[in-house]
């Protein structure tokens, strides 16, 4: 691997430039120090398009790069931010226009790729564990829910979208679609279910025995249960991560007897789960990576 600029826009915005698969130098985040989610929701679409391409001219100037990755949230087709659930203001955006002349060497111009956010997180756990030469595939548990895999390659991919019921009443979901994982697990969708409760208290609740509380906390786990089983049945079984800040609700031992008992044809048996936490630096790793990949594969 080259030198290249990684760039992960989510919760905030953080870059950094990248060789050999780890991050050298220090990583650059807007707000400084990082921020919460609000602050890119809080933003018009060209203003964020604008603080990413400061950050990466300010880390790229004077140096020879590669290539440019960026990962962020929602379905992204040839650079373009078709849809994002998450950052409404973006739709339509060709985010990858709006930096394609972000950095240029000797008049020529550095390729720019976007990615979703979750498959960027996929890629930086294969290049972080040594598994590049595998597939990974990650949920990433939090706002919303993400579902990312490496090797990239051309699709949406939006598996926090799984149908995962067909009850009707169940349409908490952001996109506004109705039995989606995401409005079974998602931050906002558990606030909106429980007016009355924290997604905290509602797990802590459980634990002690609550009735409705222990309902739900059988519901969540089943939710990705399926939408596991779902994947392993289109792409076969192997090691699922999961990441993101509401990780720590889940039980491995419950989804894995919940997989189980939802795959039963023993070639597709054998999964396994395995919770990790992530940083920045993984993500910004991923998108730098599979923007090497990506512009190693078009220039053949």
């Amino acid at each position: 691997m080259g030198t290249a600029i990684g760039v992960l826009a989510t919760q905030h915005v953080a870059a950094a430039l990248v060789e050999g698969n780890e991050v050298r130098g220090a990583v650059r985040t807007f707000p400084e120090g990082g921020g919460k989610s609000e602050t890119l929701q809080g933003m018009p679409a060209e203003s964020i398009a604008q603080c990413i391409r400061e950050q990466i001219e300010l880390i790229g100037k004077g140096r020879e790069v590669a290539a440019i990755g960026v990962g962020f949230p929602g379905i992204i087709r040839g650079g373009i931010i078709q849809e994002s659930p998450n950052l409404q203001q973006v739709k339509g955006l060709n985010l990858q226009m709006s930096l394609a002349s972000a950095l240029q060497h000797n008049d020529t111009q550095v390729p720019v790729r976007i990615f979703n956010d979750a498959d960027v997180m996929a890629a930086g756990i294969a290049a972080t564990r040594g598994h590049l030469d595998r597939i990974i595939r990650v949920w990433t548990l939090g706002e919303g829910i993400g579902f990312g895999r490496y090797p990239w390659t051309e699709g949406v991919w939006e598996g926090g979208h799984s149908v995962v019921t067909l009850d009707p009443k169940e349409h908490f979901c952001g996109c506004g679609g109705r039995g989606h994982l995401e409005g079974i697990m998602g931050h906002r969708s558990m606030r909106l279910r429980f007016l009355d409760m924290e997604p905290e208290e509602v797990f802590a609740a459980a634990r002690e025995g609550d009735a409705r509380c222990t309902d739900f906390m059988k519901l969540w786990h089943r939710a990705l249960a399926a939408a596991t089983a779902t994947n392993i049945h289109m792409e076969g079984p192997g090691r699922f991560y999961i990441s993101g800040p509401n990780a720590k609700f889940l039980d491995v031992g419950t989804l894995d007897r919940y997989v189980h008992q939802m795959v039963k044809m023993s070639p597709l048996q054998g999964s396994m789960f395995e919770v990790i936490s992530t940083t920045d630096e993984v993500g910004i790793i991923g998108a730098a990576v599979n923007a090497e990949q990506a512009t190693t594969d078009s220039s053949r």
